[in-house]
């Protein structure tokens, strides 16, 4: 699910921007591409410091979109190229993935999980 070009896509740094929805008001944070960490196969962990209102939407609701991106790599036709994911998320705030994210990532308090259903590339 997971292309190559995806994998090429989080080498380099670029804005992740994640969205989430609960009580019908829509909300964005953001983070960056380096901060993503992909564990069985369709996985990505990234480590959450504040996220208040993205845990808060994701309680309620939780359906996640991100966007990614990098003008470093080959999109369909030319120079710059971007994703966006959809699926399902939920904060760890203890177990293996929770223990081997704060050992990378010092300043987190939680580690936010998405299982991804779908990763298209836009362009």
């Amino acid at each position: 699910m997971l292309t190559e070009k995806f994998f090429e896509v989080i080498k380099h740094e670029g804005v992740v921007s994640i969205v989430t929805c609960g009580n019908n008001e829509v909300h964005a944070s953001n983070t960056w591409n380096s901060y993503l960490v992909v564990v069985e196969g369709n996985k990505i962990l990234i480590p959450a410091a504040a996220m208040i209102k993205t845990e808060e939407n994701i309680t309620i609701n939780p359906k996640v979109k991100l966007t990614l991106g990098s003008k470093e790599v080959m999109g369909h036709m030319y120079m710059g190229t971007g994703f966006l994911l959809e699926g399902t998320a939920k904060f760890l705030k203890t177990g293996e993935h929770f223990n081997m994210m704060s050992k990378k990532y010092p300043f987190l308090t939680r580690v936010l999980e998405i299982t991804v259903d779908s990763c298209k590339q836009t362009l």
